[in-house]
């Protein structure tokens, strides 16, 4: 009988990454078991990642909902202790940096369970953020530590990993956005989004923004003062805010909206919203993901973070980090500027990521792949 992988996923940004794994270590025959976890359990935040990257339904989904960290990482840790004690899997795959992955991290971990971890050794320094926490005892627990750039190699290494658990393998997130380029339609994009944006409106002639993080929309004197530099950018083109449920309340009330070149519309499925993004003349985020797919598509980003776990996007990609009372005198310069023309993308983004994973998992595993 074939060893057991475990992939766990939990939210929008591990979808992407967990379809070219599948794909590879399926053309492997490697016996597989897709976990959502329901982290993330909004039709627009999962589902419909699942359907259009032909990602397999979910065989268990946890259903664990939202919560605040606490509760949502214990649910999870639950619902997987029992189905890992009935499946006995050889391996659970986690991914990025979610509740979900730090909770199958510990689950595994103290039931002797290999795990390996996609995207590991990436850093912010900053313990403020869930994430970088999640980050840090991911990589500490995991067995095999799968990174997308080079600088994650160094990281890992200054924090005393066994050089042989790390495998340099590129970035899977990619490997789907490579895949899927010519499905990212951009006026088909805007064209869905009906009356939510003004008529006329094409490709190059509008921003899109996301935010969500804590740092910019717990407090009310940082949205106030983010809201005020949208503005501004509002005030050159429209902006097109796909809202994360997350800030969605102290954004009205900071009168994020009343702009009327402000429109906010739901959150979108992965083709339409890569169809935005791929065609917007500046994005302005505060996701990690996204500097990631900004930097292969060659569109300018802003990020409203005073740091990034993802600085090969500012070394070899579009990203730039900014304040955000920086976020004006930016998009002013990048309008100015006009289209991206030639930019370098980072080493192994090249849309193999995913064979090169499973080549690492089959290997540990002892499978021939």
């Amino acid at each position: 009988m074939n060893p057991l992988v475990v992939h766990v996923t939990g939210a929008r940004p591990n979808f992407p990454k967990v379809a070219p794994v599948m794909r590879a270590l399926e053309a492997a025959g490697v016996e597989q078991l897709l976990v959502h976890t329901g982290q993330h359990y909004d039709e627009k935040m999962s589902d419909v990642f699942f359907r259009q990257l032909g990602i397999p339904e979910p065989d268990v989904n946890l259903g664990v909902g939202s919560g605040t960290h606490g509760v949502q990482t214990a649910k999870v840790m639950m619902g997987l202790e029992e189905l890992f004690t009935e499946r006995q899997p050889a391996l659970v795959v986690v991914y990025g940096d979610v509740n979900s992955t730090v909770a199958a991290s510990l689950v595994a971990a103290k039931m002797g369970i290999d795990t390996a971890h996609v995207e590991a050794g990436l850093r912010s320094f900053d313990l403020t953020m869930p994430e970088e926490i999640n980050r840090l005892v991911t990589d500490r627990l995991a067995t095999l530590l799968l990174t997308t750039s080079s600088d994650a190699n160094v990281h890992l290494g200054n924090e005393g990993a066994d050089p042989q658990a790390v495998h340099f393998v590129g970035n899977p997130m990619i490997d789907t956005l490579l895949s899927n380029l010519e499905r990212y339609d951009t006026e088909a994009a805007l064209a869905s989004l009906g009356d939510q944006v003004p008529a006329g409106v094409s490709g190059g002639q509008y921003a899109v923004v996301t935010v969500h993080r804590p740092g910019n929309v717990d407090l009310p004197e940082d949205v106030q003062a983010l809201v005020r530099s949208l503005h501004s950018v509002a005030d050159r083109v429209p902006v097109i805010v796909p809202l994360h449920p997350r800030g969605r309340t102290r954004l009205q009330e900071a009168g994020f909206m009343d702009h009327e070149n402000v429109h906010v519309v739901d959150p979108l499925g992965y083709l339409e919203f890569m169809g935005l993004v791929r065609g917007a003349a500046l994005v302005v985020t505060d996701s990690g993901g996204v500097q990631e797919e900004t930097t292969v598509l060659g569109v300018p980003c802003l990020t409203v973070r005073p740091n990034t776990e993802r600085p090969v996007t500012i070394t070899h990609g579009t990203n730039q980090l900014v304040t955000r009372e920086g976020v004006a005198e930016a998009a002013a310069a990048v309008l100015e500027r006009g289209p991206v023309t030639d930019h370098p993308v980072p080493p192994l983004w090249d849309g193999h990521a995913g064979e090169r994973i499973a080549t690492v998992i089959t290997g540990h595993l002892g499978i021939d792949g």
